[in-house]
């Protein structure tokens, strides 16, 4: 009878150990990120606790292998291909000026200072420049998530942050490019040639990705197999995002480079909308598997040997990045209040300088440098909730304005609305408002109403309005009205319900088809129900008078 092998050493002893070792991982930032949400703390900032307490430098549950950090490395370039899908170029035009002027000057002020306080402690030029750059970001999936929460994502300084940080997102590509030009492996002639050469295949997976998804893509989401099957475009995005990264690999590009291109040019297909959805539980696992592993490079051991230096550092990006946020806000054309409101949220070091930090580790950081950026990087995300929930009355003590300089829903007068469904009740509406000079946006599950809802003057997007993704993605708060028209009574509860708990102050108008059904789509929180069988009656009744109206005296008495 063989011998009986304890569990943890059966498991390490073949391939099934980094599966191991991945569950442990993901289950201690299941249970620290949730602990961190009921102590009002981001969820992230659980997992990063979890990869340092179970990692290599904490109770070593978790050890250093192959297989953890490959998928760490390939969840960065999925969760970067996820990064590209929000990254609309439309919608990165609209936020104008603060993302353009104020996200290029904060990133180069913030590197600028950076590199002076890398000299200030003891680094080569070389290295105190990466470190510069390492610090410019800031964390899009902290912010983003906690305006959210407080409904401030459509207020002044809300959209002037994730202005800053769209470009941010943008930037992550050029700046591992300039760290490793900073590394100058073989002389400025060979870091020139590499840039070069990195450009131009760049710009080959570009080129092969737009005839792909330009040509070969229509064609293929244009047959009834893919009309009729939602999960099939799902498969194409994620085939593709993958692709793009091992093709990139292969090419000696970096993987991530690759996934973030395939993105981006995906989320310009008609397709975005629904993809972006179907691949939030996917998002989810990825950021947990990013943050865990990266918080298993986390010592804290290191951190309290080097207490004060921590500290100090922390102190200095959370000062410097809100004022240097601030000042290139208020450059770029915004109000004072909403410029240091917005400075404030933006005073964290994000989740994607840890992927520089990475990069310049070998060849310019070194190991002291590096844990020192990431030690301040774990301790400024811990505070960045504290950060924007005192950035309100941060900005009116500052500013001595009376007002808070936050303020929800949408800016200007523009009458925004949203119609799910295009059938020939939706399509009524949607003409009627087009035509009224409204901005319209439709939101069907049928591929061919995108371009119906063009052509009748309106803007179309593809998903399931009872997803809260997708309403997440169209950004239903800044939507004055949302007409539902879906004939089936069901899923117009639901879609209402959903709009109703996302956007509480959002008017909805919507149909019941039968009369039976009206009240629970009122119950679930339509400020308007049509009730279609009442009014089909109140119709006829209407032309039964016309007729009547219209015939001899004597036969209407009849």
């Amino acid at each position: 009878m063989p011998e009986a092998v304890p569990l943890l050493t059966a498991a390490s002893s073949d391939g099934w150990g980094g599966l191991l070792h991945l569950l442990l991982l993901l289950t201690g930032c299941l249970l620290l990120g949730a602990l961190a949400e009921r102590l009002r703390q981001h969820a992230l900032v659980g997992y990063l606790l979890a990869g340092t307490l179970l990692g290599p430098h904490g109770l070593a549950v978790v050890p250093e292998s192959a297989e953890v950090e490959l998928l760490a490395e390939l969840g960065v370039a999925l969760l970067l291909f996820a990064i590209g899908l929000e990254f609309s170029i439309e919608r990165f035009r609209a936020l104008g000026r603060p993302a353009l002027v104020g996200g290029s000057l904060q990133v180069l002020a913030t590197a600028a200072v950076g590199t002076v306080i890398g000299l200030a402690l003891g680094l080569p030029l070389p290295a105190a420049a990466a470190l510069g750059l390492v610090m410019a970001p800031s964390s899009t999936a902290v912010v983003m998530r906690m305006l959210g929460a407080r409904a401030e994502l459509e207020s002044p300084p809300g959209r002037a942050a994730v202005g800053v940080l769209l470009f941010q997102d943008a930037a992550i590509v050029p700046l591992v490019l300039a760290i490793e030009m900073l590394k100058g492996d073989g002389g400025v002639a060979a870091s020139l040639f590499a840039l070069a050469r990195t450009l131009a295949l760049a710009a080959l997976l570009v080129g092969a990705l737009l005839l792909l998804l330009r040509h070969v893509l229509p064609l293929l989401l244009g047959s009834r197999a893919l009309r009729s099957n939602r999960d099939l475009p799902v498969l194409l995005a994620v085939g593709v995002g993958l692709g793009a990264t091992w093709t990139a690999h292969t090419a000696g590009l970096s993987p991530a480079l690759g996934a973030f291109i395939a993105g981006v040019v995906l989320g310009e297909s008609p397709f975005a909308t629904q993809v972006r959805a179907d691949v939030g539980a996917l998002r989810a696992l990825l950021v947990a598997l990013f943050f865990g592993s990266i918080g298993m490079l986390g010592d804290p051991a290191w951190v309290m040997g080097h207490l004060p230096e921590v500290l100090g550092v922390v102190a200095a990006v959370v000062v410097g990045k809100a004022l240097l946020a601030a000042a290139a806000l208020r450059l770029a054309g915004i109000g004072l209040a909403s410029a240091v409101a917005a400075g404030a949220c933006l005073a964290q070091i994000g989740e994607f300088s840890f992927v520089l930090a990475e990069v310049a580790r070998d060849g310019l950081l070194g190991e002291r440098a590096f844990h020192l950026v990431v030690s301040a990087t774990i301790v400024s995300l811990f505070l960045t909730p504290s950060l924007i929930a005192a950035a309100p009355a941060l900005a009116r003590r500052l500013t001595g304005r009376a007002g808070p300089p936050t303020g929800a829903g949408p800016a200007g007068d523009a009458k925004r609305v949203l119609v799910v469904g295009l059938g020939p009740a939706g399509q009524a509406v949607t003409a009627a408002l087009a035509a009224a000079g409204d901005e319209v946006h439709v939101l069907d599950l049928n591929p061919s109403a995108v371009g119906l809802a063009q052509r009748l003057g309106a803007a179309g997007h593809l998903g399931d309005a009872r997803q809260a993704e997708v309403l997440g993605h169209l950004e239903l708060a800044s939507f004055q009205v949302i007409v539902v028209t879906v004939p089936d009574p069901r899923n117009a509860a639901e879609t209402v319900s959903l709009a109703r708990a996302l956007a509480p102050g959002i008017r909805i108008v919507a149909r019941a088809r039968y009369h039976l059904h009206r009240d629970s789509i009122a119950a679930a929180g339509a400020e308007v129900v049509v009730d279609e069988e009442r009014a089909v009656g109140e119709l006829l009744a209407e032309r039964a008078a016309e007729i009547l109206v219209g015939t001899p005296a004597d036969q209407a008495a009849d």
